[in-house]
C-alpha cells in the first residue's frame, strides 16, 4: 500500500509533509509533488500535515482524483528527491482551494 498526492496540491506544493516523512519518498516537481510507491511505508505521517488534505492512501483516494495513483508512479521516476522543508509556492495561498486544476499541473522535474 502507499499514500497519493491527489490534486489539492497542484500549484500549492506545500512541502509540511516532507518534513515528517521518515523513508524520504517525496519527489518535486515545478509546481507538485509526488509520492513514491516503491519507498511509502504507508505510515500517514505526511496526512496531517497537508495543509490542503492532498494526501489519500491509495485506497481511499476520491474516484474524481484516481487518475493521481498513476501520475505519482510515472513522475516519481523523473522528479528529484525532497527531503527538506522548503516554503510554498508564491501563489498557494491563491491555489490552495481551487478545484479543478489538473490542467495546471505541470509535469516538469523541479529545477532550482
Amino acid at each position: 500500500m502507499t499514500h497519493v498526492v491527489a490534486e489539492p496540491c497542484v500549484k500549492c506544493k506545500y512541502t509540511d509533509c516532507v518534513d515528517v516523512c521518515p523513508v524520504d519518498c517525496f519527489r518535486e516537481g515545478e509546481n507538485f509533488l509526488v509520492i513514491s510507491p516503491d519507498e511509502c511505508i504507508d505510515c500517514g505521517a505526511c496526512v496531517p500535515e497537508c495543509p490542503t488534505d492532498a494526501i489519500f492512501p491509495e485506497d481511499e483516494l476520491p474516484e474524481k482524483w484516481a487518475a493521481y495513483t498513476e501520475i505519482n508512479e510515472r513522475l516519481t521516476e523523473a522528479w528529484p528527491e525532497i527531503t527538506d522543508r522548503k516554503d510554498p509556492l508564491a501563489e498557494a495561498d491563491e491555489w490552495k482551494d481551487v478545484e479543478e486544476k489538473r490542467d495546471q499541473l505541470s509535469e516538469a522535474p523541479f529545477n532550482g
